[in-house]
């Protein structure tokens, strides 16, 4: 199969309109518009908000083959000199994800005219960036009536080059979970600590002993990283500041990680408080953003098939820290995740981020070939 210049104009037209997680509107519009110009004969439609679930019916339809596409942007201002950057002032596609809904449209068109055995859902879900779409429809129970049996994504890789596919066994993506800490002490004069309590001292001990997390307590062969970003505190240099506050990611390559990171974080905060006498606001947020764990059966049957097609340079890939809401998905159905090499200079969320757009075409052609086995279950 192949389907080409259609999709390429698709992502461009796309690209002009990104928008934030749960305010894809105008996204949600474009992507029905398309999907309804489609034979309709085998396929059952179903939205909610800004998300779109198609089932593509099966000749039999014993299983349930699923592909998942993310439709949000991010809040960047777009620095490339396209004939078709970005329309929406601060908002640009700088992570691919229009590259992603112009190959599931690709993959959707050519199975709404070529029945498989088993049915394909195509998910086309919201705010993977900001709030973990993911999580949001799994949970609300919008997927109950078309729940795959075994899931599979994508996501461009810039510094790999086109015609590359890659990915592995396992945790391909750490998970994620926000930190947000809020002290909140005494204030004073800046000639009278021993009538204050100094928050800016308490956050300044809490930054060094989260670091104590990652020498003294994860087993150094397994990765976690810990990062503050921010830190909000005081008003002049001659006043004791009674609050702070700080913004922060842990990244952990497990769950089981995850959890007991999280954990040591908690057990830091109730001895900050005890030695500063002070009041400590602590929010970990997970969300969805678990690690993505690839199914070790479906992954290595998609290995195996990509490294004997021609056409495609397959290459195992390392675990990154990046963070993904597809691993939400992956917590529940098997399936993996796969890069999909599109041969930029400039990385993901980078305001010059301009994917090449032959990935398109090509992953259309070989990843359709691939879902066209499983869901006529040759694989």
């Amino acid at each position: 199969m192949t389907q080409e210049n259609p999709f390429i104009q698709m992502r461009r037209e796309l690209h002009l309109i990104p928008e934030i997680g749960l305010e894809e509107y105008k996204t949600h519009d474009y992507l029905m518009s398309k999907i309804k110009e489609l034979p309709q004969e085998n396929l059952k439609i179903k939205t909610w908000e800004t998300a779109i679930v198609v089932r593509v019916k099966g000749s039999v339809g014993e299983k349930t083959i699923g592909w998942r596409t993310d439709i949000d942007g991010l809040p960047v201002i777009e620095e490339t000199d396209l004939p078709f950057r970005s329309t929406h002032e601060g908002r640009m596609h700088a992570c691919g994800h229009d590259v992603h809904m112009s190959i599931a449209l690709g993959l959707l068109t050519y199975f709404s005219s070529h029945q498989t055995v088993d049915d394909l859902v195509f998910i086309f879900q919201p705010a993977e960036e900001n709030v973990s779409g993911a999580k949001i429809i799994y949970d609300s129970g919008f997927l109950n009536d078309y729940m795959p049996d075994e899931i599979y994504a994508l996501h461009v890789k810039p510094d790999l080059p086109v015609g590359t596919l890659g990915t592995k066994v396992g945790t391909l993506f750490a998970g994620t979970c926000a930190i947000n800490v809020e002290f909140r002490g005494t204030g004073g004069h800046a000639a009278y600590p021993h009538e204050s309590n100094d928050m800016i001292v308490a956050a300044s001990q809490f930054i060094n002993q989260i670091q104590t997390i990652i020498s003294r307590s994860v087993n150094p062969m397994e990765g976690t990283v810990i990062t503050l970003g921010t830190m909000h505190a005081g008003t002049a240099g001659n006043i004791i500041s009674g609050y702070a506050s700080l913004t922060g990611t842990i990244r952990t390559l497990t769950s089981e990680m995850s959890k007991l990171t999280q954990q040591r974080v908690r057990d830091i905060v109730k001895g900050i408080e005890l030695s500063y006498n002070c009041k400590i606001y602590l929010d970990l947020d997970q969300g969805g953003y678990y690690p993505v764990v690839n199914n070790e059966v479906e992954t290595l049957a998609f290995i195996d098939y990509m490294t004997k097609k021609k056409g495609i340079e397959y290459k195992d890939m390392e675990t990154e820290m990046t963070g993904e809401d597809f691993g939400y998905y992956l917590d529940k159905i098997p399936g993996t995740m796969f890069w999909l090499g599109v041969d930029c200079p400039y990385g993901l969320h980078h305001p010059k981020m301009t994917p090449n757009e032959k990935a398109i075409p090509f992953a259309i052609e070989h990843v359709g070939d691939f879902l066209e086995k499983k869901a006529n279950k040759l694989l």
